[in-house]
């Protein structure tokens, strides 16, 4: 069990994506624009963060450069529609360990997932 903030201005992606980790019985938290994420990423650790790129208020590209210079230990995997590769490469400078498409399959999130929390498990070992 892992604890997931999802930060996704879409009511609706962020239910698809709730009712995926809740079957893994993950503890999940969400906010619904990129400030909201940005304070609750900085006030707490979390073993992954999914993170939308457009958003109102502040995209996630601007997120993922903020958890950055805040040397946030909590990896991202960036869940967007953008399929441009110049993006993809741009969340992966930003420190971004995965991207993947929205809708994002079942399986391809739940093994992103695994893997980030059994790669933290072995780093604790």
């Amino acid at each position: 069990m892992a604890s997931i903030l999802i930060v996704d201005d879409s009511s609706f992606m962020r239910g698809k994506l709730r009712a995926i980790l809740k079957k893994e019985n993950h503890t999940i938290q969400e906010a619904d624009d990129g400030i909201k994420g940005l304070q609750l990423a900085s006030s707490q650790r979390f073993d992954v963060i999914l993170l939308d790129i457009i958003m109102p208020g502040m995209d996630g590209l601007k997120i993922l450069g903020a958890l950055r210079e805040r040397n946030s230990s909590s990896p991202v995997i960036v869940i967007t529609a953008d399929i441009q590769e110049s993006v993809r490469r741009q969340c992966m400078e930003l420190g971004a360990v995965d991207v993947l498409n929205k809708p994002p399959k079942e399986s391809d999130l739940l093994k992103a997932i695994a893997r980030l929390i059994n790669r933290a498990g072995e780093t604790r070992s």
